[in-house]
């Protein structure tokens, strides 16, 4: 396709197709937080085995994010995205049908393994399919809500399954989506790849999950568990590889990831704006939930239901986006953005005790109206800054950097949170409702449960109050560094055919 030919249906068509494995992946990261007292009353998992169900799905995801978008890029989108689709639906099939916890366990893995093909393989496809910049746009912006959808959706779907169903048919939803897949997208989507890719370098992988598996897990146990040693050794050991990762980088004519694309402003800058981003509205969401839930008092699908004006307007937002970025500069879109989210921020810091319903929905549907446009756009000026037959490692440096902004906001905010809850507290309280608020309700008590309501509350306004803070920061950075039009700079050389 020439650099000046517009998209036609077949373009479109196969957009609908890449959007089914983005809202599947959205849908399948909520849905199992609903599933797990059900598992786990038929597994019988332990507390440590709790955690890899629900973790090790996000650890495989983020460390094999990078080598996937590259794999992409040398053996082709498009094939990746079929063997990634096959191998995520025998995968639900597992884990569907798991007899024990060790075995789900697997099944999440080889999930999250599968999952890292797709996410990039999606957004590569639609930069080789989309070369018109307003198209690609729109394109991008469809594939933001479509994840936004899957997250509002997911709890509700879970609700409904669970409600019909047994635990595991929250994983039987992806066959059907996969079989779907994998029977239209050999019509609908051409392959592409990088025409020179050079050789697969395997101790550039090596690196690679050695530097990003350790920085991951260290974060999630600082969320659970606070800093300890343990969880600092293994983000040391982890930046220690990611410094061997890059000189490597730096030294081979065929990098699994090109670095010399940090010196672009508008990669950098997009790259940011998405890494901050989703660490400040993951842990407010967080909250928020709880909040609902254990201080308002809302039954699980009352809580899901009140959550859904916010995605409402994250996809309103960010399929209005790419319209207003034909009459503004996309990096002052993507600040101006991030400083609407800032006022949904702030005005959590609000809230006060329970019966605050009104102001965290309005806050929550204000950040997620500015969290909108920073998806659909950083995305695009990330994958937009790097040459097409880049495209698969742009787009996975996108997704990698998604993933640590959720684990660096869950582990850094939430334990800023956790201890304003614990510093609020009065003197004798019972060892349970120090550790948690869920910990507080179990124990009782009506001096316990109001005291932990409203320490909690407190705890949720300084999140809002520094998420807001951040916010403004990173948006001033990102008003800096990008400039000028999301097109991007290179003629789209990546080879495509309908074989």
């Amino acid at each position: 396709m020439d650099r000046t030919e517009r998209a036609g249906a077949k373009e479109w068509l196969g957009l609908a197709v890449l959007a089914l494995p983005t809202l599947l992946l959205s849908v399948d990261a909520t849905v199992l937080y609903l599933a797990l007292p059900h598992l786990g009353a038929d597994l019988r998992p332990s507390g440590t085995e709790t955690l890899w169900i629900i973790d090790v799905y996000g650890f495989m995801i983020a460390g094999f994010l990078i080598t996937m978008g590259t794999l992409g890029d040398r053996i082709g989108r498009r094939k990746l995205l079929l063997i990634g689709a096959l191998a995520f639906g025998a995968a639900s099939v597992a884990a569907a049908y798991a007899t024990d916890p060790a075995m789900l366990i697997g099944a999440r893995a080889l999930l999250g393994i599968a999952g890292a093909t797709l996410m990039p393989s999606t957004l590569a496809l639609i930069t080789n399919m989309f070369h018109d910049p307003g198209q690609r746009g729109v394109a991008i912006g469809v594939w933001a809500a479509c994840f936004s959808a899957g997250v509002a959706a997911g709890p509700l779907i879970g609700g409904a399954l669970l409600e019909l169903f047994w635990w595991g048919s929250v994983f039987l939803l992806a066959v059907p989506v996969m079989v779907v897949l994998l029977v239209t997208a050999p019509i609908l989507l051409p392959e592409s790849r990088d025409p020179e890719p050079g050789r697969l370098d395997l101790l550039s992988v090596l690196l690679s999950l050695a530097a990003i598996l350790p920085v991951i897990y260290g974060l999630k146990v600082v969320a659970a568990d606070g800093f300890g040693l343990g969880a600092v050794a293994a983000v040391v050991v982890g930046l220690v590889f990611a410094v061997l990762f890059v000189r490597r980088q730096k030294s081979l004519p065929d990098p699994l990831l090109d670095v010399r694309l940090f010196a672009r402003p508008a990669f950098l800058g997009a790259l940011l704006a998405l890494l901050v981003g989703l660490a400040v509205v993951g842990v407010v969401y967080m909250f928020v939930t709880q909040y609902l839930q254990m201080v308002d008092g809302r039954a699980p699908l009352a809580a899901g239901l009140w959550l859904l004006p916010s995605a409402v307007a994250m996809i309103a937002s960010s399929m209005v986006a790419p319209a207003l970025a034909k009459r503004f500069a996309p990096g002052k879109l993507v600040a101006a953005a991030l400083l609407v989210s800032a006022v949904g921020y702030l005005l959590l810091a609000f809230v006060d005790g329970p019966g605050g319903l009104a102001l965290v929905v309005s806050g929550l549907v204000v950040v997620y109206l500015g969290i909108g446009p920073m998806m659909a756009l950083g995305t695009d000026l990330v994958v937009g800054a790097a040459p097409a037959e880049r495209a698969g490692s742009a787009a996975a440096m996108s997704e990698t950097a998604m993933e640590f902004g959720l684990a660096l906001g869950v582990a850094v905010l939430g334990s800023v949170g956790t201890a304003v809850y614990r510093s609020e507290l009065p003197d004798g309280m019972p060892a349970d409702a120090v550790e948690s608020l869920a910990g507080a309700l179990a124990v009782g008590g009506a001096d316990v449960v109001e005291a932990a309501r409203s320490a909690f509350t407190s705890g949720l306004n300084v999140v809002g109050l520094v998420s807001a803070v951040a916010t403004v920061a990173i948006a001033a950075v990102t008003a800096v560094l990008v400039r000028g039009s999301s097109a991007p700079d290179h003629e789209p050389v990546a080879e495509t055919s309908n074989a």
